[in-house]
Formats: structure tokens, C-alpha cells, sequence
């Protein structure tokens, strides 16, 4: 009969939960001393209990090998800190690489497009450069005329105002009376008249008025 697959879970009856810890212990100590007999290797086991007894197995000396674990867990570590440090540089390297050909390859296209080193240029180049600079011109002009439009929106606007400033100082004059006095031709002349004031000019001495 094929034995079925045991589900790995925790098992939830206590006594059952016993049971089964003693019988896995007891192989897997027995493996452990195996594989060093066998393989003449270094091994060392550290199982604790739910209820946490210590079970240990060692083919040597438990200390002795959890030293050279430690000390080949460092290696390990800076092992892998020098491996990260150097992917680390290589990568850095290789960005300013990138970097370099594109602002070299910016730097060429701008002369270009100011006229600048044009004679190594092939045909293709320079008509690439040439469709640039008509996308360019194109971008310009669109951005000049949006501007313009918003100029003579504004304009427009602002007559508008002026409009409306006119028409309502029209109606405030429309509105206020006329008060004229009107000033007969007769008195107006008397009027004149009265402020004309006549003067004599007489040159030499004063005459002396005769005693009687």
C-alpha cells in the first residue's frame, strides 16, 4: 500500500504532539550521528522541547563547532559585503558611463543645431538636425501665437471696460439739468459801463486857484 502524504501542520493534541517530537528527536539524532560516521563529518545538533529540554548531539565538541560556525559566518558576511560593494561600484560605473555618452551625444546635437560642426556631418545627420529645427521652429511659432491671442483677448477686454466707462459717463451727462440765465442786451451794456472807469492825465505843475 502507497502511504499517503502527512500534512505539515502543528499538531493540536497534546499526547499526539509528544509522541511525535520523541520519535522525530530520536531519528533525527540518529541521522546526525550517521552522516558523521559515514561522511566524517563535523556535525552538531541543538533540539529543544516544547517544554524546553535541551537535546544535543556533537561529533566532536558542540562549542568547538558553534565557534567555527560563527567565525565562517563572518567570512560569509564580508564576503558578501565585498561582493555587494563591488556589483554596487560596477553598476555606478556603468550609470556614469550612460550618463557621459548622453550628455557628449546632447552636447553634439546642440552644436549642430547652433551650426556648429557641421562638416563631419553626414546627409542623414544634417537632415535630422534640419527636421529638429523645423519641430522647433513649429513649437515656437505656436507658443508666438497662443501669446498673441492671449494679448488681443486681453485687449479686447479692456476695450470693453473703456466701452461701458463711456456709455455710462454719456447717460450721468444726459442726466444732469441745464440751469442758464439768460442776461437782457440792455443791462448787460449798463453793466459794462458801470465798471469803465474814466481818467485824466495832466503833465506839469498844479494851478494855483486866484484869491479873491
Amino acid at each position: 500500500m502507497v502511504r499517503g502524504k502527512t500534512e505539515l501542520k502543528r499538531i493540536e493534541n497534546a499526547t499526539s504532539r509528544q509522541v511525535t517530537f520523541s520519535k522525530r528527536r530520536s531519528g533525527l539524532l540518529k541521522k546526525a550521528f550517521e552522516l558523521s560516521v559515514l561522511c566524517d563529518a563535523e556535525v552538531a545538533l541543538i533540539v529543544f522541547s516544547p517544554k524546553g529540554k535541551l537535546y544535543e548531539f556533537s561529533s566532536s565538541s558542540t562549542n568547538k563547532t558553534i565557534e567555527r560556525y560563527q567565525k565562517n559566518d563572518k567570512y560569509l558576511g564580508l564576503n558578501i559585503s565585498k561582493i555587494a560593494d563591488i556589483q554596487t561600484t560596477e553598476h555606478l560605473k556603468e550609470e556614469v558611463a550612460t550618463m557621459t555618452r548622453k550628455l557628449e551625444f546632447l552636447e553634439d546635437s546642440k552644436r549642430k543645431l547652433l551650426g556648429q560642426g557641421l562638416d563631419s556631418s553626414s546627409f542623414d545627420e544634417l537632415q535630422q538636425v534640419e527636421e529638429q529645427l523645423e519641430r522647433s521652429l513649429s513649437c515656437i511659432r505656436a507658443r508666438k501665437n497662443l501669446l498673441l491671442r492671449e494679448q488681443i483677448a486681453h485687449l479686447k477686454e479692456e476695450e470693453k471696460i473703456l466701452m461701458k466707462q463711456n456709455a455710462d459717463l454719456r447717460k450721468r451727462i444726459e442726466v444732469l439739468p441745464l440751469s442758464l440765465t439768460i442776461v437782457p442786451r440792455e443791462e448787460e451794456d449798463s453793466q459794462r459801463q458801470t465798471m469803465e472807469v474814466e481818467t485824466e492825465l495832466s503833465i506839469g505843475l498844479p494851478q494855483r486857484q486866484s484869491s479873491h
